[in-house]
């Protein structure tokens, strides 16, 4: 094989790549913008005619704006609270002298992952009920939290016994306490990772359905992926408002992704050369 073809390839499977992951996005948005006939008659072309009262539709008559801000509260706070707490533990679990007892719960952390989610959903169910939180958004904030934990802590402490502890001890030197230490030291130096596994975690808690369905039962509580579930089976031919709101439900992960691109990268390249 020549040397400009093996340039060529690698270009060409990327091309391909590239196609096949952004052409159900396009198709999507391409036909958000078509009434219902069009749609039907002509799936792939442009629209003739833009038809925004799709939009209009799935915003106001069918509540998706509700549902966008129920989902953007429930998974931003369950994010927020995630990353607080996997930071402090894995700084505690990775600087304290606790090593035994930090030892053993860095192990039932590593452990809770081989644990499939939906294998504990009866009893998650049950204990929901019993301390009042069923049908709150607090139902899905407390185990989107406590599922999300393990995972972050896993990366955010690999990544901080990578940083050499004479920084840290600079800052007791400086007369920072040890919060001062976590906040003014630690958190700076591992914001790239904190940004990956805020990605990470929003995009799991906003795509998630079982338990959304299964913990909320109001119509006004409902998170976009129920919603966009319950709008299929209401209007099942109405294709140009579902895929108005499957849009909508694709913004905010575009928009996160646009504005932090530069950190996951970041993060990510840190995680290759420190992990």
């Amino acid at each position: 094989m020549s040397y400009r073809i093996r340039r060529i390839v690698p270009h060409v499977v990327l091309l391909v790549y590239v196609v096949i992951v952004l052409y159900p996005l396009l198709f999507v948005i391409n036909a958000s913008l078509k009434n219902n006939s069009e749609i039907t008659t002509n799936p792939w072309g442009l629209p003739q005619q833009w038809y925004f009262e799709n939009y209009t539709n799935a915003l106001s008559n069918a509540l998706f704006g509700r549902y966008f801000l129920n989902s953007l509260y429930i998974s931003a706070t369950a994010t927020v609270l995630t990353i607080l707490l996997s930071t402090a533990l894995a700084f505690a679990l990775t600087r304290m002298r606790f090593r035994r007892p930090g030892q053993l719960v860095y192990g039932f952390l590593l452990l809770s992952l081989l644990i499939p989610p939906a294998s504990l959903l009866i009893p998650l169910y049950i204990m929901v009920k019993d301390v009042g939180l069923y049908n709150t958004p607090f139902a899905l904030i407390v185990p989107y939290t406590t599922f999300g934990l393990p995972l972050t802590v896993f990366i955010i402490a690999a990544f901080l016994k990578s940083i050499p502890r004479e920084l840290e001890e600079a800052g007791v030197v400086d007369g920072l306490s040890i919060y001062g230490v976590l906040g003014r030291v630690v958190i700076p130096l591992t914001m790239p990772t904190l940004v990956t596994v805020f990605i990470l975690n929003f995009i799991n808690h906003w795509n998630e359905f079982i338990m959304a369905n299964l913990f909320l039962s109001t119509q006004q509580l409902r998170t976009l992926p129920v919603a966009i579930v319950a709008f299929a089976d209401q209007f099942n031919m109405n294709y140009g408002a579902l895929t108005a709101s499957i849009t909508i439900s694709i913004v905010p992960v575009i928009i996160i992704y646009a504005l932090l691109q530069k950190k996951i990268i970041e993060g990510v390249a840190a995680g290759s050369i420190k992990g």
